[in-house]
């Protein structure tokens, strides 16, 4: 704890103190506990009351704009904003303005409690108003919340309103699924197989049809140039949540592997039992589907249908074990021996295997016992047209990724094992701040890429991508960059660097993108606020350095207008962002100086005043 800790925490004992009458420097157990109750207790009243008896030295229920600059400043001090602690003086002047308009020289509690309940109000649009009520004043809470079935309701509207996009693509992908799974099961209870088999055949055509559907549809989410064209070029992202399509291709996954379960069983525990021990009477319809009747499981195992549906399924219970967050990010302690099996590259490349499960998928389909007619086999229909998008867009990566090429102009190993490559920019890369691309390095993998958020601005002449070494991948890219690194002179950033256009000792980089964020949007708001944590501010840095530039070329513009004589209003056409363009930049970390990291994204930018870092 540092000096201005233990003057914040003076000043917190002593508001708790002056409050109860309590003289001296030492309390009692039971006053500690009051004391520890009323600091750890979150509600809105108890934190307010804690704030203004802080404040209120000589407790008599008044502030003074001094009493409010030095709380502010202390605050800011103890956490470490440094910003906040130099404007304390002009927030102090600010809240006097809004609450003393008589210019009394004080202002009262629920002065100021009303402040900090309009402020949210006055900043909220439509629906986002829902936000207020988790603001609210416990004293001005209406009762109603007190009902749980009220409070239920509320919450579920919340809900709602937060996430009407998720909920309708949700409820149009299980309302097509409850549709095929309906039709198929009507379908076959009126055939002659219903009376050998009974319910079970209804139950695995249509939990089959289910998965026909969902095996095409999981292809779509990752289809990432035709997301992107569909974000950047129509207006459906007004009510498709394309930044959800990886959980969405996740919970697909999750459909299929029930779709899964339920056909193998229904197949495998009942209609096959049920054909074996069927008498000859009963069994004589299915004689032109299964021929002479089945002795025993074997039949059914060696035939096209059993052992593709076997090895499918095999394949599959592989593929998605390892993309699961254990496997995937390598939360399992395994033995040494097994370590391989988890991690990014188990992930990738065990997700290869539904190139085999595609085409076994697609056999399978045309070899059904029940279903003759070519036209009547439909699997193949569901999965020609995303087969053929996922395709086209591999395709296109990798004549793109070859078109455009890149060449390492600068490498740089920081603390944190944070690895900075700088690249040439190709021709016709175009990219807003925010967006991401995919790297390869064939000398760790010829065939893996991965995603990593653009830093560079677009205005920028050079590409930049920021990698911190967390996974197996990443590591060894560290290691293929470290060798032709060296250290840096004195005087500049880095562990290590290397520099130099062409160099024949860089390793080879391949990228491939742009491709669509969340972030990339943030121009259409009159307010940014960014918050990043470690390495995870990767995307919202190339939107700080295009702030800076915008903001740089108003000001260009405005001084060669005042030189010309010319009026100094800025062109909307050509600058998007004004002088009232409000960016807030929060950025944590665990540990280590955070002005060292700072510099790292942000060197050479003097408007970096625009960033608040906590």
């Amino acid at each position: 704890m540092n000096k201005d800790s233990k003057d914040f925490a003076v000043e917190l004992f002593d508001a708790l103190t002056r409050r109860r009458n309590i003289q001296g420097d030492t309390i009692t157990k039971d006053q500690l506990r009051e004391f520890w109750d009323q600091i750890s207790d979150q509600s809105f009243d108890s934190r307010l009351q804690t704030f203004f008896d802080m404040v209120d030295k000589d407790a008599d229920g008044r502030i003074t704009e001094d009493e409010v600059r030095e709380i502010i400043s202390l605050s800011a001090s103890a956490n470490k904003l440094s910003n906040i602690q130099k404007q304390a003086e002009e927030y102090a002047a600010l809240i006097m303005e809004e609450l003393d308009p008589d210019h009394l020289g004080c202002i009262m509690i629920d002065n100021l409690e009303m402040l900090l309940l309009q402020a949210p109000a006055q900043s909220v649009k439509g629906g986002e108003s829902r936000n207020l009520s988790h603001m609210l004043s416990q004293k001005l809470k209406p009762t109603q919340f007190d009902n749980p079935i009220r409070r239920c309701c509320d919450s579920t509207m919340y809900f709602l309103l937060d996430n009407w996009q998720r909920v309708w693509v949700m409820a149009q992908w299980i309302g097509v699924m409850a549709g095929l799974f309906t039709y198929k099961y009507i379908q076959y209870k009126n055939r002659a197989a219903f009376e050998v088999m009974g319910h079970c055949v209804c139950m695995a055509k249509g939990a089959a049809e289910t998965l026909k559907f969902n095996m095409a549809l999981i292809l779509l989410p990752v289809c990432r140039n035709t997301i992107t064209w569909l974000r950047n070029k129509t207006k459906l992202s007004g009510v498709v949540p394309f930044d959800d399509n990886l959980n969405f291709h996740k919970v697909i996954a999750v459909g299929i592997s029930i779709g899964v379960g339920i056909h193998a069983i229904s197949h495998l525990a009942c209609d096959f039992p049920r054909l074996i021990n069927a008498s000859e009477e009963k069994y004589e319809p299915m004689e032109p589907y299964f021929g002479d009747q089945p002795k025993n499981y074997w039949h059914f195992v060696k035939s096209v249908e059993g052992v593709t549906g076997i090895v499918m399924v095999v394949l599959m219970a592989i593929a998605f074990t390892l993309a699961t967050p254990w496997f995937r990010r390598n939360k399992l302690n395994l033995p040494k021996p097994l370590k391989k099996l988890t991690g990014f590259n188990a992930f990738w490349y065990s997700h290869h295997l539904f190139v085999i499960v595609y085409t076994l998928l697609i056999v399978h389909g045309q070899y059904l016992y029940l279903t003759k007619k070519w036209y009547k086999k439909t699997t193949w229909m569901y999965l020609a047209i995303p087969i053929c998008l996922y395709a086209t867009e591999r395709l296109i990566r990798a004549l793109r990724s070859s078109i455009k090429a890149v060449s390492i102009q600068k490498v740089a190993v920081y603390p944190g094992n944070v690895l900075a490559l700088h690249m040439s920019k190709p021709d016709r890369f175009r990219y807003k701040s925010g967006q991401y691309m995919f790297v390869n390095c064939a000398a760790v993998s010829p065939f893996e890429w991965h995603p990593f958020s653009i830093t560079s601005a677009p205005d920028d002449d050079y590409l930049s991508v920021h990698i911190r070494t967390l996974g197996d991948w990443t590591r060894q890219l560290r290691t293929v960059f470290s060798e032709v690194c060296r250290p840096p002179p004195n005087g500049i950033s880095g562990l290590l660097r290397a520099e130099g256009h062409n160099n024949p000792d860089f390793p080879r980089v391949l990228i491939d993108g742009p491709y669509g964020a969340p972030a990339q949007d943030y121009k259409e708001y009159e307010v940014v606020l960014l918050v990043g944590l470690g390495i995870g501010a990767t995307p919202m840095i190339s939107i700080v350095k295009d702030i800076v530039n915008n903001m740089k070329a108003i000001e260009e513009e405005e001084e060669n207008d005042l030189e010309n004589g010319r009026d100094t209003g800025v062109n909307t056409t050509i600058i998007i962002i004004d002088n009232n363009y409000e960016p807030f930049f929060f950025w944590t970390q665990k540990k280590g100086p955070i002005q060292d990291k700072k510099s790292i994204l942000l060197l050479g930018y003097k408007r970096a005043r625009l960033v608040r870092l906590v």
